[in-house]
C-alpha cells in the first residue's frame, strides 16, 4: 500500500476475475440487467444510435486510451454522450418550438439548435468521458486540468468554470442517472454464468477477445446491423418501416453481448461453439438462430474488413485530435 502505482497500470486493469462471485448474486445481477435492458428498449427514442456514428465512437475510444482509462469507461462514455445528446436535442427543440411559429419558424429553430449543438459538442464529449472515468471502479480520474489542456490543444479556450458547468449540464439533463450498464457488463456477467453452468472455456483469453470484438462492433456498427437486418427480412433493400422497427435490435445490449461471446467462442474455441450457443439460449431466451445470424454478420464484417496493415495506415496512427469532427 505504501508504494506508488504508475499511472498507466492504474488505468489498465488486468481484467475481471471469474468464478469469484456467489451464484445467488450472479442470478440477481442477471435479472437486474435483463430488466434494465427491456425497460430501455420499451422506452427507446426514435433517434437512438444517432450519436454512435463511427468517427464519434473512434474519437472517444482514442481519447480514453490517451488518458489511460479502463475498458468499461469508453463504453460508458459513448452511452452517456448518446443519451445526453438525444435528451438535449429534444429539450432544445421543444423549447424553441413552443415560442416560434410553425413553417419558417421551425426551420430556423432547428438550424439554431444544430448550431448550438455543434458549438458545444466537443466540450460535452469531454465531459462525458470525465464523468465516465469517475464511475469506473479502477479509474484514473480525468482532472479538469487534463481536460482543459486537451481542449486547448484543439484551440478551444474554455475555462474551468465552463468545464464544471458542462458536467453539470450533462448531469441535470440526464437527471443524474448516469451509472447505466454497458454491453461489457452483460458480456462479463454472461461469461461468469457460462462458467458456473459448466462450460469449460478459457475465460481470460475469451474475455480479451470479446472486448476486441465489442470494440469492433461499436466501430462498425452500421455495417454489422445492416447485414443483420437484410438477413432477418431476406431482402437487400429494407423499407423505412423495417429499418425503424429494427431499432430495438440495434440497441439490445443483451443480444450484442450474446453475439460477441458466440463470435469469440467460434474464433477461439470452435469445438465449444454449439454448447455455448445452447447455454446462451437457455440463459437469455435469445434463439440459436438469432445468435447464429449475429455471429455471421460480425464474422462477415471481419473477413470483409481491411487488413491490419491497411487499417493501421488509415487510422491507427492518428490521435484523438486528428479524429475530431470538423468544426463549422
Amino acid at each position: 500500500m505504501g508504494s506508488q502505482v504508475p499511472l498507466e497500470p492504474r488505468g489498465r486493469d488486468s481484467g475481471p476475475v471469474f468464478s469469484g462471485v456467489a451464484p445467488e448474486i450472479i442470478e440477481d445481477t442477471l435479472i437486474h440487467l435483463a430488466t434494465e435492458n427491456e425497460q430501455y428498449l420499451s422506452e427507446l427514442p426514435e433517434q437512438a444510435g444517432y450519436f454512435k456514428e463511427t468517427r464519434i465512437v473512434e474519437f472517444i475510444f482514442l481519447l480514453s486510451e490517451k488518458w489511460h482509462l479502463d475498458q468499461s469507461t469508453r463504453y460508458q462514455a459513448v452511452e452517456l454522450l448518446e443519451r445526453f445528446m438525444i435528451k438535449q436535442v429534444e429539450q432544445m427543440r421543444d423549447d424553441r418550438g413552443s415560442t416560434e411559429g410553425r413553417d419558417q419558424g421551425q426551420r430556423s429553430s432547428w438550424s439554431s439548435v444544430r448550431d448550438q449543438i455543434t458549438n458545444t459538442f466537443v466540450l460535452r464529449l469531454v465531459s462525458c468521458v470525465q464523468l465516465a472515468s469517475k464511475l469506473s471502479l479502477h479509474y484514473s480520474r480525468v482532472t479538469n486540468d487534463t481536460a482543459l489542456t486537451f481542449l486547448q490543444s484543439l484551440k478551444y479556450s474554455y475555462t474551468k468554470q465552463e468545464l464544471l458547468e458542462s458536467e453539470l449540464a450533462v448531469l441535470n439533463t440526464l437527471h443524474f442517472h448516469i451509472n447505466v450498464s454497458t454491453p461489457l457488463a452483460y458480456v462479463e456477467l454472461l461469461l461468469e454464468v457460462l462458467g458456473y453452468n459448466g462450460c469449460l472455456l478459457p475465460a481470460k483469453p475469451l474475455h480479451q477477445l470479446c472486448v476486441q470484438l465489442l470494440d469492433f462492433c461499436y466501430l462498425t456498427r452500421e455495417t454489422i446491423y445492416d447485414t443483420l437486418l437484410k438477413i432477418a427480412i431476406e431482402n437487400s433493400t429494407p423499407s423505412k418501416l423495417q429499418i425503424a422497427k429494427f431499432l430495438t435490435v440495434k440497441e439490445d445490449f443483451m443480444l450484442l453481448a450474446v453475439g460477441v461471446i458466440s463470435t469469440g467462442v467460434f474464433i477461439l474455441s470452435p469445438g465449444h461453439w454449439e454448447q455455448v450457443v445452447e447455454h446462451l439460449n437457455f440463459i437469455t431466451g435469445i434463439t440459436p438462430q438469432s445468435i447464429l445470424e449475429f455471429s455471421y454478420a460480425v464474422v462477415r464484417r471481419i473477413v470483409g474488413s481491411t487488413t491490419p496493415e491497411q487499417h493501421r495506415g488509415k487510422c491507427g496512427t492518428k490521435s484523438p485530435e486528428d479524429r475530431i469532427p470538423p468544426q463549422k
